[in-house]
This record gives C-alpha cells, sequence and structure tokens, in this order.
C-alpha cells in the first residue's frame, strides 16, 4: 500500500501561490499533469516523498502541505454535526470534501454550531439559577476549554515567547541541572526573593508576594519543578506586555478567562526557558524523538518532554507535528493539544480501544499503538503513566497516563518505529473519536450506538446491531439498551 495522505486542496493552493500552473509544476517536479491533476483532485494520495520534492520546488516547508487544518475542520465538523439529525446522515467523505474545497463554508458552520452549543450552555446556566432540576445539565462555560482551544488555534507555539525564552537562556548560560539555583540568583538580581516553605504553608505550589517582592515555593518540589515556578512567576512580572500582546487576540468574554490564558502564556514560557527550542528540538532529532532519553539529556519528567515535543512548530524548523493528551484512570482528559488532524471529541467520551488506556495495566512501561481513524488516517501513538505527590504509605498520589501521537507519515523518524510494519494494515486497531461520533458498526467495545444509526434486534441471538438507516420497519434506539439485559 503507498503511504500517503489526500492533501489536494493544500497542493494546489500552494501552487496557485506559487504562480505555477499544474503543468508547470508538474514538469518541474518529474512527473505527469494527469498525476498531479489526481492528486489535487483528490483522486491519489501525496507520498512524503512526493510532498517533498514538491515542497522544494516552490520553496516553502514541507509542514505547509500537510492538511492538518483541513483534517481537523472535518473532525470538528464530524463532531458537531453528530448534534443534527439532519447532518448525521452526511458521509466522512462527504464532509471532509466541505472542509477541503470549501472551507469559508465549513468554518462557518462551526462557528454556527459553536454559537448553538454556547445559547445551550447560556440556557442550562439559567435553569441552574432558576433551581431546575436536570440530571443532563451542562452548567457555564468552562475557561479552561476556551484557553484551549485559543493554545489549538495557535499550533501551540507563540513564537514571541519562544524566542524571548531561548534569549534568556542564552543571556545566563542555563544548564540543566543546575537551572534551579542560576534562576533562583537570578531572581534575587532583580530584587525578588525565592523562599521555600511547607506546601501547606502557602495552599499550592508558589505564592508571589508583589508588595515584599518574595515568591514563595513549596519545598516538596522537585528541582526541576522549583525552576518551573521561578520561571512562570518570572513570565508573568516581565513578560507581561508580551503576554498581553498575545491574549488580545483572543475574544474572551470574561476576567476569568483572561487570567487562565496569561497563565497558560506563564507556563508555556517557562517550559521554553527549561527545554529551549533549538536545543531541544535539535537533540529530539538527534534521539529520533526518544522521549526518556530526552527527559534524561535535560533533566525533566517524562510528561513534561512530551508536552514540549507538542509544540515545536516554528515556521520553517518546525518538529514533528504531535497530539499530546492526559487521562486518568476513569477517562477524564485533563490535558489535550494536538497540531495534528487527530480529533479529541466533546461528545460521547473516547475510544476505550486506544492505548493510553492500556498504560494502566502496564504501569511505567512505553506502550506502543498504530490507531486508524475511521477517516482510514493512522497514527503512531506512544503511551506510558506517569506519577506524583509525597512518598509515604498513606500519602495520596496521582497517576496518569500520558499519550503522543503522530500521523503514521512521521511514523519513521521516530525510535519508536523500530520493528513496526508500517504498511501493513492488518497492525493497524481501528479507533474512533468516540462511540457517539465513530461510525464503526462492529466494534467490540460500543458503548452505546453511533448517533447517527439506529438498531435492529435479532431475537434469535440476543444482541443488538447498529446500523445505517435504510427503512421505516427499523426500532428505533429510545433509552440505554445492553446485550446483557441489565438496566
Amino acid at each position: 500500500m503507498v503511504s500517503g495522505e489526500y492533501a489536494g486542496f493544500v497542493v494546489r493552493r500552494a501552487r496557485i501561490d506559487a504562480g505555477l500552473s499544474g503543468a508547470a509544476l508538474a514538469r518541474r517536479v518529474a512527473i505527469s499533469a494527469s498525476y498531479l491533476s489526481q492528486i489535487e483532485h483528490n483522486n491519489r494520495v501525496l507520498t512524503p516523498q512526493l510532498r517533498s520534492r514538491i515542497a522544494e520546488t516552490l520553496g516553502i516547508d514541507g509542514q505547509q502541505l500537510t492538511v492538518e487544518p483541513e483534517g481537523r475542520t472535518a473532525a470538528a465538523l464530524v463532531d458537531s454535526f453528530a448534534e443534527h439529525a439532519e447532518l448525521r446522515a452526511l458521509s466522512v467523505a462527504e464532509v471532509r470534501l466541505v472542509a477541503d474545497q470549501l472551507p469559508g463554508v465549513a468554518s462557518a458552520l462551526l462557528s454556527m454550531a459553536e454559537g448553538r452549543r454556547n445559547d445551550r450552555e447560556r440556557v442550562t446556566a439559567l435553569e441552574v439559577r432558576l433551581g431546575a432540576d436536570r440530571e443532563d445539565q451542562l452548567g457555564p462555560p468552562m475557561p479552561y476549554e476556551a484557553v484551549r482551544d485559543f493554545f489549538s488555534v495557535h499550533a501551540n507555539y507563540f513564537d514571541a515567547l519562544d524566542v524571548r525564552a531561548e534569549e534568556l537562556v542564552g543571556r545566563l548560560r542555563i544548564r540543566p541541572r543546575d537551572r534551579y539555583d542560576q534562576l533562583r540568583k537570578h531572581l534575587s538580581a532583580q530584587g525578588i526573593d525565592v523562599v521555600e516553605v511547607p506546601r501547606s504553608q502557602i495552599g499550592g505550589q508558589r505564592r508571589f508576594d508583589p508588595d515584599a517582592q518574595v515568591l514563595r515555593i513549596a519545598g516538596e518540589l522537585q528541582p526541576v519543578q522549583k525552576a518551573f515556578q521561578i520561571v512562570s512567576q518570572f513570565a508573568l512580572v516581565t513578560e507581561s506586555d508580551a503576554i498581553d500582546r498575545i491574549v488580545r487576540t483572543a475574544p474572551f468574554a470574561d476576567p476569568v478567562t483572561t487570567r487562565l490564558a496569561r497563565i497558560g502564556l506563564a507556563n508555556y514560557f517557562a517550559g521554553a526557558v527549561l527545554l529551549p527550542y533549538g536545543d531541544f528540538l535539535t537533540a529530539a532529532r538527534r534521539a529520533r524523538y526518544d522521549i526518556e532519553a530526552l527527559a534524561e539529556e535535560f533533566d525533566v519528567g517524562f510528561e513534561t518532554a512530551c508536552h514540549r515535543l507538542n509544540t515545536l512548530q516554528r515556521p520553517g524548523d518546525s518538529g514533528i507535528p504531535f497530539a499530546f493528551v492526559r487521562v486518568d484512570r476513569a477517562g477524564n482528559i485533563s490535558k489535550r493539544q494536538s497540531a495534528t488532524p487527530f480529533h479529541f471529541s466533546r461528545t460521547g467520551g473516547t475510544c476505550p480501544l486506544w492505548t493510553v488506556y492500556d498504560a494502566f495495566s502496564r504501569p511505567g512501561q512505553v506502550l506502543r499503538q498504530i490507531a486508524e481513524m475511521p477517516d482510514d488516517r493512522a497514527y503512531l501513538w506512544i503511551a506510558r503513566t506517569v506519577s506524583s505527590g509525597s512518598a509515604g504509605f498513606r500519602s495520596a498520589r496521582k497517576t496518569f497516563a500520558v499519550g503522543l501521537g503522530c500521523d503514521l507519515s512521521y511514523a519513521s523518524q521516530t525510535v519508536y518505529s523500530t520493528g513496526l510494519d508500517l504498511e501493513d494494515r492488518a497492525f493497524r486497531t481501528q479507533i474512533g473519536m468516540g462511540c457517539k461520533v465513530c461510525e464503526r458498526p462492529a466494534c467490540p467495545q460500543r458503548a452505546f450506538p453511533f448517533a447517527g444509526r439506529t438498531l435492529q434486534v435479532d431475537e434469535n441471538r440476543g444482541q443488538l446491531f447498529p446500523y445505517m438507516h435504510e427503512s421505516g420497519d427499523d426500532i428505533h434506539d429510545s433509552g440505554d439498551i445492553h446485550e446483557s439485559g441489565d438496566e
């Protein structure tokens, strides 16, 4: 099978921007005009080798010829269409065509869906205030969701902060294993004293007294965690103008969301100081993105290394586009960021076949999975558990599984592809965004049927089979029906 992706829209757009005809571009990259036409009309995939040749001919970075924006848009449309009976019958191919060929229409549809969702949540919030008793109330919109979407729009990369972080690292000559003492001395030179105190005295990881110019940090933290807290607070003081300029580009509706965005950008700056862009990307390429090796070299945790790999999207010098996620045993997603078309559903939870959930059964081990989405796009996912908290028999500890995934076309650049047959579809695990929006009717792990299908009951076998609506004789699901017969 030929590896590649359907990228007709982005190829055609890049060619037109370069002022070339289809025949001229085909001639320069040594393919026939008809072959290029088939690629631009999504009748053939764009292979990684041809992508490189076209990018070199057009004088652009190969990352610009991927379908990340359109892929994310198509996945978001599928997700939002699950809430509309009139739109659920559309196939993934039809939705993808809209995202590829009519990006303006796709953007308008998503804006309408977002508006409808916000209206519904405002009504729900009003019902709460009026004392309505409903089990399905969602409450008011969460500020952290708005901030997460804001980071996603920026591909999890903020050039101004990254550049300033590199300048600080170079000026102070920060070394990974000495960074805490170096940063502490730097703050002292700025007139801010850093004092270590028990966490119980400050009720968190840090507390800054602007009047006394004292930063109190929980003494229980590891040196790298203390360094992170120092830089994060330092950013809120010294990088405030740069942070405000970025925040002003977002239409946040309330001060709480604005403050949360500022904290998120300060944390971004701190991560960029601990893992400076150029040094970290060079090391990542050298180590073939070996997360544990990078964590050891830069003296950070596994999760921190994963998080930074997800942000290496500098134009002209980008790393592999990754999706990053952190989940707990109950399936709650506490962190999710994506520089890929991989889409995290807002509806119906996530897929139980996803390897991030297998990580809990094998703590501390790095697991690999080639996962294929319903649109046939495949990803290489890496997952491992991470734990934190105080030591001791009765001490509370937190355990999560973190996952890092990239499009299969980039998998060969990583150490995790070693020994895997990337072309054999038999080794792929078919997953979806979540049961309510996943179109796989034969999945053995379905929690409930796809919202766009009806159910048929086979009385002889006592099983339920979700399938696409075909006639008026189907039995429609009016509640939660389980094969076991449990209520």
